[in-house]
């Protein structure tokens, strides 16, 4: 899943790099929302992930998510990256908050 710009870009450690969910512009019953007043989305979908940190006693533990699943984000924090003109974004491991099953 991951494309040409992840095979230049590969996050360390026990960092993963998510893609944003686009954020819905109309409601259910057909209106228009407004870029102003549509919140921030919250669910991303995972793109990269680093190999894991290590322990106390030395062994690596691996990242919590894999690649291709819908996990939900903090309302802040994050480092956004640019790579071939599609926003991403890096963040560690325990800082995302949950995964949803499907």
């Amino acid at each position: 899943q991951a494309g040409k710009a992840f095979r230049k870009f590969l996050p360390l450690f026990d960092r993963v790099l998510v893609e944003r969910c686009a954020a819905e512009t109309v409601t259910k019953g057909g209106i228009m929302i407004p870029e102003k007043s549509q919140g921030k989305v919250l669910q991303a979908t995972v793109v990269a992930v680093g190999s894991g940190s290590k322990g106390k006693n030395g062994e690596i533990q691996p990242v919590s998510v894999k690649v291709g699943e819908k996990v939900l984000l903090p309302e802040y924090g994050g480092t956004k990256i640019v790579l071939e003109d599609k926003d991403y974004y890096l963040f560690r491991d325990g800082d995302i908050l949950g995964k949803y099953l499907d």
